[in-house]
């Protein structure tokens, strides 16, 4: 076979440029420090290397968003750590105004002392997360919770959610409703009131009526509620109803004015009323469940500070009217005051779930980075040794082709 001087040339030529392609393209492994330079290095590791890429980015958002969630939880925490500071000292000063000591001069400064209190309570209910958007406002981040005048819940019932992980979402707030103005899920207690159930009040004895207890928790039914009137001096009715206002049961019962009477209601609850109700007193008790918005806290407020500036100091009625106020308020903080103390253990178990969701996420980080850097990362020895080999293999090429080029027609004849 005939080899032309061309084709010498070329496969000279071609033999240093593929030479000088592969020492080329070890420079730019080591200068980058990637195994591959190029998807067509290795297809399968750079296949699988998109994907481990990916899972390591949405496990990076995912830790971006629970540092955002623990700061919105966190500021909740502080927020509720202030109102449960705010509803203990309430609670005190309702304390006291019971004590019966009170004129109504000082009645009326307690007053002025619970309006303030009120003021910074609805502060911390319309309080905002630092970037303008309302904590408790529920999806309505933008929209004040609570009516600065009536107290009147304005947000809705939707949860902000925030997604921490592939398969876990988590509430970044609470909805204003299920802290100011509801009881603990799954805790029924009763609450009584002066007037009937439908909270019309035209008392004009000095009957009070306590805080009710269950004394038979298998008869107990959170569905029904009672309404006591006074038939006489000595003498009363219980009515027992459904939720919807259907007669269910009723029963008179006697009564001793003057003294401390326990009346056992049926279906296992008991109350106690004393002084001298008049005919047609009434006196009602119902069910958490039951209570609507009897339980934000905001109108208990209004309602017991209303009364503490009423005037009694020389009115029985007056006086007995204020004791089932304050009655119905002590009542209705308590409840509120629990159902607080539930939010915030809701809120530090949330943030606790954030800790040990962001110690998984670091471990995965570490994982997706071990894998990256397995499919990715260059090893210098073997670098460096190859590059040797190719400056090498480049010489001979070159040193190849000078000898080829050196030959000529009489250089071969004397051979």
């Amino acid at each position: 076979m005939r080899i032309s001087s061309a084709q010498y040339f070329q496969t000279g030529l071609n033999a240093i440029n593929a030479q000088q392609a592969d020492l080329l393209h070890i420079f730019k492994q080591i200068g980058t420090g990637q195994r591959m330079v190029t998807p067509s290095d290795d297809p399968l590791a750079a296949a699988e290397s998109i994907n481990v890429g990916q899972s390591h980015a949405m496990n990076k958002r995912f830790a971006e968003n629970r540092e955002v969630a623990e700061r919105k939880l966190s500021t909740e925490e502080n927020t509720l750590n202030g109102v449960t500071t705010l509803l203990q000292d309430v609670k005190t000063q309702l304390v006291e105004a019971g004590n019966g000591t009170m004129a109504d001069a000082d009645r009326l400064t307690l007053a002025n002392v619970l309006e303030h209190a009120r003021d910074n309570l609805l502060n911390l209910a319309n309080a905002t997360d630092g970037n303008g958007q309302y904590l408790f406002s529920g999806s309505k981040g933008d929209s004040m919770p609570f009516d600065a005048d009536t107290g009147a819940y304005e947000g809705d019932d939707k949860q902000r959610n925030i997604q921490l992980d592939q398969t876990r979402q988590m509430a970044s707030s609470d909805v204003g409703s299920d802290i100011f103005a509801r009881a603990t899920p799954g805790v029924t207690r009763f609450l009584t009131a002066a007037g009937d159930t439908f909270g019309n009040n035209t008392n004009q004895g000095t009957g009070v009526i306590s805080k009710p207890s269950v004394f038979d928790a298998a008869e107990m039914d959170p569905d029904y509620r009672y309404e006591i009137k006074f038939t006489g001096a000595d003498e009363f009715e219980v009515t027992v109803r459904d939720q919807n206002d259907n007669e269910i049961a009723t029963e008179t019962q006697s009564f001793t004015p003057g003294e401390d009477n326990l009346i056992k209601l049926p279906h296992g609850v008991q109350v106690q009323v004393s002084g001298r109700p008049e005919a047609g007193d009434t006196f009602s008790i119902r069910s958490t469940k039951d209570a609507g918005d009897d339980l934000n806290i905001f109108k208990t407020l209004d309602t017991i500070i209303g009364s503490l500036k009423s005037e009694q100091d020389f009115d029985g009625v007056a006086k007995a009217d204020f004791r089932n106020v304050l009655s119905s308020a002590v009542q209705r903080l308590d409840i509120n005051y629990d159902n607080v103390l539930t939010v915030r253990a809701s809120v530090g178990a949330r943030l606790n779930e954030i800790e040990a969701l962001d110690d998984n996420g670091d471990m995965r980080t570490l994982g997706y980075r071990q894998q990256l850097s397995d499919l990715e990362d260059l090893d210098y020895y073997e670098a460096t040794t190859q590059l040797e080999l190719r400056k090498t293999a480049l010489e001979a090429a070159s040193l190849a082709f000078r000898k080829i080029q050196g030959t000529s027609m009489f250089n071969l004849a004397n051979r």
